[in-house]
């Protein structure tokens, strides 16, 4: 059941890749040049030049139609339908390998460019959007140290190995208890047959047998491997009954505890789901940081916003995979924490034709909204894991 469920959490996570990449070009305008056509003798249409558009009639004059923009070539083969497939998830019409630097490089000339009416030369902001993080959901989740929790079987074994290293050491403790008593009664007899004073041996003695009797309480306490102890105290404490669970919040953190695995699966399914509420959350807030500027209107903050997120998804997927491939998380860190700052403020200074100055205290202010509205979206992604 366990690898049934792995496979099947693989498989959305696949699933996800492909949706955000082919929802992305619905977005960005192209599948009309892919339209289904009447077929040729091996499966693709006419594309002479001359030939009349399927798509809306008008007579072609060259490899594309000049009304609609449709291709001529036109193909109902399975390698086309595969070509489909990669060209939507990661082609863009060749867009991406245009925007794709500038997003990560230059992100407010990026930002002014597509805003200022240069909208064929760059993916649109929310095909990004879609594709990145789409792509980020899917991949953070199967990388070991970014998965979320391991479950009660990690849970499980750590308590069995603190148990396991315990109890040895009561038995040490108990073998040199022992062995200690016997060398002190072997002395006590000698002392006894000399007629020696015997009250400093007999008192060693009492206080060697009560720290025995202590260390077989103890032996007997520590429970065994698949004990119901080890598995309560897997889960972080005994499972109270129900009269300790009172109210809704103490009821939804028990079902977390319960069962993480599951929480951790609605809330990264949440995630993707939701995630384009970043961009109307952090539209208010950019709002009022331009608020005395007419120039900019919330379409510009929409470009700004939707952009910016795409990058900072993209981000993740790249530390996240470096991070794994060199096995040092830090490195991870290190860069959710350095780079954001520097591309907030070449966004927003290049994006909004800035000064250094303006430019630099509305990063400290964004850095700001982003910490509130992330904190707002992760409660309402904990809120959709724990409920019923």
């Amino acid at each position: 059941m366990a690898a049934g469920a792995a496979a099947m959490d693989g498989l959305d996570d696949a699933d996800a890749v492909v949706t955000g990449g082919l929802a992305a070009q619905a977005v960005d305008g192209h599948e009309a040049r892919h339209a289904a056509s009447p077929v040729g003798q091996h499966g693709h249409g006419d594309h002479g030049a001359g030939g009349t558009c399927p798509n809306c009639g008008a007579t072609r004059a060259g490899a594309f139609c000049q009304t609609c923009g449709q291709a001529a070539h036109i193909h109902r083969d399975m390698m086309g339908f595969a070509h489909d497939v990669v060209h939507g998830v990661f082609h863009f019409d060749g867009k991406f390998w245009t925007t794709l630097p500038m997003l990560a490089l230059r992100p407010g000339q990026l930002t002014r460019r597509y805003i200022d009416g240069e909208r064929q030369k760059f993916v649109t902001p929310m095909a990004m959007f879609l594709f990145s993080v789409f792509l980020m959901f899917a991949i953070v989740s199967n990388i070991g140290f970014m998965s979320g929790v391991g479950g009660k079987s990690g849970a499980l074994a750590g308590v069995t190995q603190d148990l396991t290293t315990a109890r040895r050491e009561v038995v040490d403790e108990t073998v040199r208890t022992r062995t200690e008593i016997a060398e002190l009664e072997a002395v006590r007899a000698r002392r006894v047959a000399a007629g020696q004073d015997m009250a400093a041996a007999d008192q060693r003695l009492a206080k060697l047998r009560e720290d025995l009797r202590g260390l077989s309480i103890a032996a007997a306490a520590i429970p065994g491997e698949g004990s119901p102890k080890v598995e309560a105290a897997a889960a972080g404490r005994q499972k109270p009954s129900q009269a300790e669970i009172k109210g809704w919040f103490a009821q939804r953190v028990e079902h977390f505890r319960e069962n993480p695995k599951l929480a951790f699966y609605k809330m990264k399914t949440a995630g993707y789901k939701y995630s384009w509420a970043l961009i109307p959350l952090s539209l208010p807030f950019l709002w009022v940081m331009f608020a005395w500027r007419r120039r900019f209107g919330l379409y510009d903050h929409a470009v700004f916003a939707t952009y910016s997120i795409a990058f900072m998804s993209l981000l993740v997927v790249v530390s996240t995979l470096m991070a794994a491939w060199l096995g040092k998380p830090a490195i991870m860190w290190f860069a959710l924490l350095l780079i954001p700052p520097v591309h907030m403020y070449k966004q927003l200074r290049y994006g909004y034709l800035l000064s250094r100055l303006s430019a630099v205290w509305r990063t400290v202010l964004l850095l700001g909204v982003v910490t509130v509205t992330s904190t707002l979206f992760f409660l309402w992604l904990l809120y959709l894991g724990v409920a019923d």
